[in-house]
């Protein structure tokens, strides 16, 4: 399945949201995105962009560290951000987490005045880090933040409770405090409690409407 942004003639603007697993990034950046309404906005969820690895058996594959920078495709993503800096088209694969295998199929996305890139790694990696405007942490509670990936993993993924258990003692928790959680100290705004912080997304979405105002009015200037 395919799905194409609005047409626009001009670059975006990059916006990350980063935070640990459960804290809300996605609700933030889904809300971010209808505040901007009618300005036409594309989200992309950094999982997207783990490595396809073929080359290893189910079992392997399910057993990577997912939360480490290496499991990323840094350069395919780095190449789609400049692409949408530069008011280009890209296609975002599409990453499937019940065989841990990046699927046939893309989300074809046009040029568009923002794009919304959110993941735990988000603001944890410089050749990321360097093409946003405007950096983002959201920030919950980690006993919140467990129980929110739990849930998820099990009624969405597939998982059972004790692959959750083992792979957040293991990988996701030691993650969160070597890479992710550091990672906040690049952010312009540290956002609490996620999603249900109106105040926050709606300075969050003014900030972004003046950029974009300024913008149009260069272009009408030249």
């Amino acid at each position: 399945m395919e799905v194409s942004a609005y047409p626009y003639d001009g670059g975006a603007m990059l916006i990350g949201v980063g935070g640990g697993t459960g804290s809300g990034k996605t609700t933030v950046a889904k809300a971010l995105a209808s505040s901007l309404q009618p300005n036409p906005v594309v989200l992309i969820a950094l999982d997207n962009y783990y490595k396809d690895r073929p080359d290893l058996v189910a079992e392997q594959r399910a057993s990577q560290n997912f939360d480490h920078p290496d499991a990323l495709d840094l350069e395919l993503l780095v190449s789609h951000l400049n692409q949408l800096k530069m008011g280009k088209p890209i296609d975002v694969p599409i990453y499937d987490f019940v065989t841990h295998r990046r699927t046939d199929r893309s989300i074809k996305i046009g040029a568009c005045k923002v794009v919304i890139l959110e993941g735990i790694l988000t603001l944890a990696i410089s050749s990321i880090r360097d093409k946003l405007s405007i950096k983002i942490y959201v920030e919950t509670e980690d006993d919140i933040r467990f129980i929110r990936r739990l849930r998820r993993d099990i009624q969405e993924r597939g998982r059972s409770l004790d692959s959750v258990i083992d792979q957040y003692l293991h990988q996701v928790r030691p993650m969160h405090q070597l890479y992710v959680e550091s990672s906040k100290r690049y952010a312009d705004l540290i956002i609490p409690e996620g999603g249900r912080n109106k105040v926050a997304i709606d300075l969050i979405a003014s900030r972004i409407r003046e950029h974009l105002v300024s913008e149009s009015g260069k272009g009408r200037k030249e």
